[in-house]
């Protein structure tokens, strides 16, 4: 499966799951483009970026509320209590 975020002012919103068909079976990066034209195709607007659920690219697995520092994704600090 391909994972792909969501990205709005750095900030992921969301992340989506497509078949790796969907992409050609092709591997990261060459598979990105793809999966962007298909999601754009489904009529999702913005910026969507491929994430790697293994963490194989881009630093660690996009989730909803980690930032985008524009080479990896990043995971939200959190503060104890």
């Amino acid at each position: 499966m391909a994972h792909f975020a969501q990205i709005q002012n750095t900030i992921v919103e969301q992340v989506i799951v497509i078949a790796n068909e969907t992409c050609d079976n092709l591997p990261f990066p060459e598979s990105e483009p793809v999966g962007q034209a298909f999601i754009a195709s489904l009529g999702y607007t913005g910026e969507w970026l491929q994430t790697s659920y293994n963490c194989n690219f881009r630093g660690t697995y996009a989730g909803v509320g980690y930032t985008w520092d524009g080479t990896d994704f990043v995971a939200p600090v959190v503060e104890p209590d």
